[in-house]
């Protein structure tokens, strides 16, 4: 998606604004909350964080050719994930919050795969935890923008939302045309994602047919 620079600058804010946040949730853990299972499959609380460290410390070419290693993009990023995790608590969150101001901005994707992937896993990090996230509702507004994007690549595929219409109850703004799905932006955010502890916060009858598509029951 094609941003003004006053937008840029908004979301790189944004960002930064999160990773001190998530700096501070993560030097505040023990080490049982640390190997809580997220929301993201196969990783626990500290490689998510560590996964947000690999973002700028490794950057999309560290992420192609760790890729090409290990025989897929996913493969790769998860290793270089597991590889940021050996560092302590300590240390990612000290990176986390100096290098807070760090401007990603991958090509195609552009500054918002930066806002999504804090936003998200932000969350990921937080519920199972039991802890609040509460992101700015214009924020998850413009992770919205770009999940419904043609610039949207690699967190999940296009045909996930297609003939579902998305209706943002903090902002009233809708995405999509068909079968609605209505609720808190977050929630929508997250279950765009594949994130189903959302749908109890959602509606309509666009749900099933995104059930579907994640391959869950009825």
């Amino acid at each position: 998606m094609r941003l003004s620079p006053e937008e840029r600058e908004r979301v790189f804010a944004a960002v930064a604004d999160e990773r001190r946040s998530i700096a501070t949730l993560v030097e505040g853990l023990d080490a049982d909350q640390l190997a809580t299972p997220s929301l993201c499959a196969g990783w626990d609380v500290k490689t998510v964080a560590a996964h947000l460290v690999s973002d700028f410390t490794d950057g999309f070419w560290g992420f192609m050719a760790s890729g090409v290693r290990h025989g897929s993009i996913d493969r790769g990023i998860d290793a270089l994930a597991r590889r940021r995790a050996r560092a302590s608590a300590a240390e990612i969150a000290e990176t986390l919050r100096s290098r807070a101001d760090h401007r990603l901005s991958p090509p195609i994707t552009g500054p918002l795969s930066g806002l999504t992937d804090v936003l998200v896993h932000g969350a990921d990090m937080r519920m199972p935890l039991g802890l609040p996230h509460h992101p700015d509702p214009q924020h998850v507004a413009r992770v919205l923008d770009f999940l419904t994007s043609r610039t949207q690549l690699g967190f999940f595929p296009h045909r996930r939302l297609r003939g579902i219409a998305l209706h943002d109850a903090d902002t009233g703004r809708i995405w999509g045309h068909g079968r609605a799905i209505a609720g808190p932006g977050v929630a929508l955010m997250l279950a765009a994602c594949g994130r189903t502890v959302a749908f109890d916060s959602l509606a309509g009858p666009g749900l099933p047919v995104l059930r579907s598509r994640l391959h869950l029951p009825d």
